[in-house]
């Protein structure tokens, strides 16, 4: 029944556009093109299937049923050495991706700010002082508190990158527990898999499937996180491994499922309830398993209080995290206003799993066909279940329900929320011809379907996975650029500061937080009011020191215009809002003026690991506050440059004359 369900899931939400049949919200305005493409590739291998199966009926003896399965038995009589070796070539595999697809750089400002964060922790700190002017080094993600600067995730991601900092090379870490996780993988179908075939196949799967090898490249925390997923897994199935009961083993499982909730805490709550249900259930069989039991609940406990210890330090509350402190109550879990006001229903919860499920049916193994196909397919043919299977699709299950309740689209290199979901994804999918043996389908039938298979992965690998990389190569490439060189023409020497140009955007919403304005409130005022006017208004406030509470005053007043805004084509960067009814005065003409020459992004320059250069947040007049004594240089990447950085020396008296003279300019409103 739980299989058939999950089959019926994958089926519904795996393979129909339901986002696109909801009024509003999430949509997947590409999937008449991804249909397209599965129909002529499905077609393919339909074809491919029929002729195999054909010519295997006909010449039986083509068909060397036990050939794969001596190569896995091969494999297992290898042991340790045998999967030592693959986790190795998988560890080569995500090197290279991390240095020739993502420059072994961090990209995403998630990956920035745990890497900020890991550098915390790797001086020995849990928190670094917040800066006179912390609107000219700010970021998103990045919490200013009571004197206190810290990332906003939960300290475990950090933690996991700080073994790369300690070495000087976090681009290590996620390569190493995606090969870790390759490894542990590895033992455990030994344990759950009576086949050595399918549980071969479904290793070198993981292994190699493109979404796990882009997301092991990356320094995002969820590789890390299913790494310890994984430990768990291995160390439930030995603690369940016979009715004597094995604490050791059950303790193991509590410490990873605990580690796992320091870096991920729902993805780790998802596979602990079903790990203390089981454990639970077996303590009907003796005292050894009440001792397992209560094992495993103390390995938990022990990261978590580590992690609350480390919350109090930086929120002053072990049970407050950064991103509540910075996003307000509604960043959680559950049916409610999302933190700028629109409301997370259970459609559009349903909305967003339908769009991860139907990436996945793509991103998982890059295939012309529907990836998910055999999955599905398995799961609703298979006659029955071990417990460790009820476990799987228990964990798996209440994961979707976790991301179906949580706001966030978090798409990133793919559908990143559901990593977890890849190994048992897989493992159902090499699941197949086992399934369809245990239905006595013939075999030829069954090799035309194994053959499919195989040729699909081969079109994938062959001529979308290069596509693939050069689309993942190409993402974000602002972040990556090297500034070495211009740094180098421009003779920037010690002592330099380097003023970053931002979008006349982000430095509107920097200069929001510095006047104490939440990030949910700027989020707001800059989606709800003209450009313009917003910058005249915080301009005012800047120079008039105004209380905060008139500043959200005149800015609620300010929204009532909302309705008739656009967005800012004028500018590279189109997020502002621009009422076409405004008439802009000069500064704001000079900032549109400046975004059309081109912008840089401050955030990868948090990372700066030259003492003897200062980067800072370019903020025209408040520049005036930053007591600048040596020379002074300006940071651009000029669009039509393709990204390459321009750097220029600007005279310091002229233009320290020029942000005082700024800031003294009476303000003129639009």
């Amino acid at each position: 029944m739980l299989a058939r369900l999950a089959g019926v899931l994958l089926l519904l939400l795996g393979m129909l556009p339901i986002a696109n049949w909801i009024p509003g919200g999430h949509a997947a305005p590409w999937y008449g093109d991804r249909m397209g493409m599965w129909t002529s590739g499905g077609a393919i291998l339909l074809g491919v299937a029929v002729i195999a199966g054909i010519v295997i009926r006909r010449r039986p003896e083509l068909w060397r049923d036990g050939l794969w399965r001596s190569v896995a038995e091969r494999w297992q009589r290898g042991g340790w050495r045998a999967d030592i070796g693959v986790a190795v070539v998988a560890l080569v595999s995500y090197l290279a991706v991390s240095h020739l697809v993502f420059s072994a750089k961090p990209l995403l400002i998630d990956e920035i700010i745990q890497v900020y964060q890991a550098r915390i922790f790797a001086s020995g700190r849990l928190w670094v002082p917040t800066p006179e002017h912390p609107e000219f080094t700010s970021a998103m993600h990045l919490v200013d508190f009571d004197g206190r600067r810290f990332g906003q995730f939960p300290a475990g991601g950090p933690a996991m990158l700080m073994l790369g900092t300690l070495v000087g090379a976090e681009w290590l870490v996620g390569p190493l527990f995606a090969a870790l996780a390759v490894l542990l993988f590895a033992r455990l179908l030994r344990r759950i898999e009576p086949g050595p075939g399918t549980a071969l196949a479904a290793l070198l799967l993981l292994a190699f499937c493109p979404f796990w090898l882009f997301q092991a490249g990356s320094m995002m925390n969820h590789v890390t996180a299913t790494a310890w997923l994984m430990v768990a897994a291995l160390a439930l199935a030995r603690a369940v491994a016979d009715d004597h009961g094995q604490w050791p083993a059950a303790l193991v499982a509590g410490l990873a499922l605990g580690v796992a909730a320091t870096i991920r805490p729902m993805d780790a709550l998802a596979f602990a309830l079903p790990t203390a249900l089981w454990l639970l259930w077996r303590t009907r069989l003796g005292r050894a398993h009440v001792h397992a039991l209560l094992a495993s609940g103390i390995g938990v406990v022990l990261p978590i209080a580590a992690l609350l210890w480390v919350n109090n330090a930086q929120t002053g509350d072990p049970l407050l995290f950064g991103y509540e402190l910075l996003w307000g109550d509604n960043v959680g879990i559950g049916f409610h206003a999302v933190p700028w006001g629109e409301p997370h229903t259970p459609l559009r919860g349903l909305e967003l799993v339908n769009l991860y499920l139907l990436s996945l049916q793509t991103y998982l193994l890059e295939t012309p066909a529907p990836a998910l196909l055999f999955a599905t397919a398995a799961l609703l043919l298979v006659r029955w279940l071990t417990a460790f299977d009820r476990w799987i699709l228990a964990g798996s299950g209440l994961l979707l329900l976790s991301y179906w309740a949580y706001w966030h689209d978090g798409f990133y290199l793919g559908p990143r929320f559901f990593l977890p979901l890849a190994p048992w994804l897989v493992l159902w999918t090499v699941r197949l011809p086992a399934v369809l043996a245990d239905r006595a389908v013939p075999v030829w039938w069954r090799g035309g379907v194994v053959t499919a298979g195989v040729v699909a992965l081969l079109m994938g690998g062959g001529l979308l996975l290069p596509i693939r990389a050069r689309e993942h190569g190409e993402r974000l490439y602002y972040m990556r650029t090297d500034a070495t060189g211009a740094l180098v023409s421009a003779g920037v020497e010690a002592g330099a500061t380097v003023l970053v140009r931002e979008s006349w955007g982000s430095q509107v919403i920097t200069r929001m937080w510095a006047l104490g304005l939440s990030r949910v409130e700027t989020e707001l005022m800059y989606r709800t009011i003209d450009i313009c006017r917003l910058d005249g208004l915080i301009d005012a406030a800047e120079r008039s020191r105004r209380p905060l509470e008139e500043l959200r005053a005149e800015l609620r007043s300010a929204q009532a215009d909302s309705m008739g805004l656009t967005f800012l084509a004028m500018s590279w960067d189109a997020s502002p809002r621009f009422d076409p009814r405004a008439t802009y005065r000069p500064t704001c003409l000079e900032r549109i003026t400046e975004d059309r020459a081109g912008f840089s992004n401050m955030v990868p320059w948090l990372l700066n690991q030259n003492p003897r250069v200062q980067f800072v947040r370019d903020l025209h007049s408040l520049n005036a506050y930053l007591g600048v004594d040596g020379s002074v240089y300006l940071l651009t990447q000029p669009p039509q440059l393709g990204g390459a950085y321009v750097v220029t020396a600007i005279d310091p008296d002229s233009v320290r004359r020029s942000w005082r003279a700024d800031a003294g300019e009476p303000d003129v409103a639009p």
